[in-house]
């Protein structure tokens, strides 16, 4: 009995030892953990002054900066998340925002916005560099962007909200942990107590995604929430979106453009506009630039303003960069806000001294470096032109992914008609020989412009001329001509055309010795196909490249279009 009573009492403790391991062990894998996340490592933090941000609902890699108790982000994240109109003029230590009525100033490292009205001191550097960064005060973005923020310490960081969408809520029920990841055993984030409202992102099993009311999101168990409901935020009040009115017609535009060259070629307004029908509005190549201070050589006269009206027509003269391209340059003039303000004071000086109804804006081969400062361009010619009742047109390339810096969306804000020049699909330069305007070509020019500005502001340019093509051992070449002209060419070589599906165009080759000769007419019944496309979409209208240019019978199908 002695012997065996030791082994009972070992067997007894090793039984209890076991127990308690276990029981240790389940405790252990089933109690709440206490230890702490890391908040500066949750957020990303950088050092001094760095800000994280929180967009919505989400931790994004941008960051904003606290400089002197104010806070800032970098020029790139404020065009994206809020508002891409701010404009900088580096050389001149400017950055520029541009309104319905005028173009605000401000001198970057300093306080004070300069407005036409008078200036105001705003109490806190409004832009200031860092390094190369260029960085905005939030609570200067604010005033032009429909945005909030709420700052947070500890570490810091701003919870931003730009959008005002319904969301989950529910309230806390007992005082509980924000853990890092759904598990009793994850670090904890934060502390919520009970009757605290969370923000609830997304449901599990057991455990839900929240964040809390100073922006940290995290994990709670599902009983711990209760009175869960919808809510919608409260937007913000003292923000409202500006108008950019628009001085456009109740009725479609047939515009026709004018070649001048010389003081002189004014007198061909009755030859260029004999054959004409409900031409409503007539653009002469007036303006030409001619150096990089905003210079520019006039053709306009009084005389012609005054024809044009007598015969029902509206004047809107063209400015255009092509006449002396080769010794000016665009970058120089565009990128400069002073001679900006010299070139636009000069158009409108023309337009009240001359009685002249519209500016329309041909500047053609924009650098792509050179995009943001003609879009800047646009914006500030608009408030002159606004506040005087002038048409502001501009002129565009049909739209590919080599022009998308002409910004043809913010010229639909700020212009009032946004012209689709829809020829030129093969040019003088086609290393290929083919149609000027195809209809694919002319329809996807429509299509993608009418995507991004509205169609009552959109006006399609048809060709008046064709193309006749070379194409032999010595590469290939063309020449444009006259709709009566190419006719002409074809009935002198006895050319056989027939009615092309693909392009919607009457084609007609030959060959003679090693060349092969080739024409895609331009002619009524292109135009007309071209005129059907423009009604499909609902656009504002009709331009033609070049008056003199088209046969007679053309004006019939137009004043078809017109009366659509």
């Amino acid at each position: 009995m002695k012997k065996i009573i030791p082994a009972l009492i070992a067997i007894v403790l090793i039984i209890v030892i076991g127990a308690v391991t276990f029981g240790g062990k389940i405790i252990d894998k089933y109690s709440y953990s206490k230890e702490r996340a890391d908040l500066n490592a949750y957020f990303e933090m950088g050092g001094a002054g760095d800000v994280a941000v929180i967009l919505g609902n989400e931790l994004i890699e941008e960051r904003a900066r606290l400089i002197d108790g104010a806070y800032y982000m970098d020029l790139a994240s404020v065009h994206k998340y809020f508002n891409d109109r701010f404009y900088v003029d580096s050389a001149e230590g400017l950055l520029l925002y541009t309104m319905p009525t005028e173009t605000e100033r401000v001198t970057i490292g300093g306080s004070i916005r300069e407005k036409e009205s008078g200036s105001e001191d705003l109490g806190y550097v409004i832009a200031r560099y860092e390094g190369e960064t260029l960085y905005l005060a939030l609570d200067y973005v604010k005033q032009y962007a429909n945005f909030a923020y709420t700052a947070f310490t500890e570490p810091d960081r701003l919870q931003v909200d730009v959008s005002w969408e319904e969301y989950q809520i529910a309230e806390i029920n007992k005082d509980t942990a924000v853990r890092l990841k759904g598990g009793v055993k994850s670090e904890i984030l934060a502390d919520v107590a009970e009757g605290d409202k969370v923000m609830v992102l997304e449901q599990m099993e057991t455990w839900s995604k929240v964040k809390t009311k100073q922006s940290v999101t995290g994990y709670v168990e599902n009983k711990r929430l209760s009175g869960m409901r919808s809510e919608l935020p409260i937007p913000v009040t003292d923000y409202t979106e500006p108008e950019y009115t628009s001085v456009t017609r109740d009725y479609k535009i047939n515009l026709g453009w004018h070649v001048v060259a010389g003081t002189a070629g004014n007198d061909t307004i009755y030859e260029v506009t004999d054959k004409t029908k409900n031409l409503n509005v007539i653009s002469p190549t007036w303006f030409k630039l001619c150096d990089n201070e905003g210079g520019f050589t006039s053709f306009a006269t009084e005389s012609y303003v005054k024809t044009a009206h007598d015969m029902g027509m509206e004047v809107w003269a063209l400015v255009e960069n092509i006449e002396y391209k080769d010794s000016i340059d665009m970058f120089a003039i565009l990128s400069s806000t002073t001679t900006r303000k010299v070139l636009i004071d000069g158009l409108i000086a023309e337009v009240q001294a001359y009685g002249i109804d519209g500016i329309n804006v041909d500047f053609e081969q924009i650098s792509m470096d050179c995009g943001e400062h003609y879009v800047q361009f646009i914006r500030e010619l608009s408030v002159p032109c606004r506040e005087l009742g002038i048409v502001l047109s501009v002129d565009n390339y049909v739209p590919t992914g080599y022009t998308d810096h002409y910004d043809r969306k913010e010229q639909g804000v700020f212009a009032d008609y946004v012209i689709i020049m829809g020829y030129d699909e093969h040019y003088a330069g086609s290393t290929v020989a083919g149609s000027v305007a195809s209809i694919d070509f002319v329809e996807e020019g429509i299509e993608r412009t009418v995507a991004e500005v509205p169609a009552e502001k959109v006006i399609n340019a048809v060709p008046f001329y064709t193309r006749i093509w070379e194409t032999g051992p010595d590469g290939v070449s063309s020449q444009a001509v006259g709709m009566d002209m190419a006719e002409e060419y074809v009935a002198n070589h006895n050319i056989a055309v027939e009615w092309n599906e693909a392009t919607c165009q009457n084609y007609g080759e030959y060959t003679k010795g090693d060349t092969l000769y080739q024409v895609w007419l331009e002619d009524e019944e292109s135009i007309r196909v071209k005129l059907n496309i423009m009604q499909k979409y609902g656009i504002g209208g009709v331009a033609s490249w070049r008056l003199g240019f088209e046969k007679a019978a053309i004006w019939d199908e137009i004043e078809n279009y017109l009366n659509q």
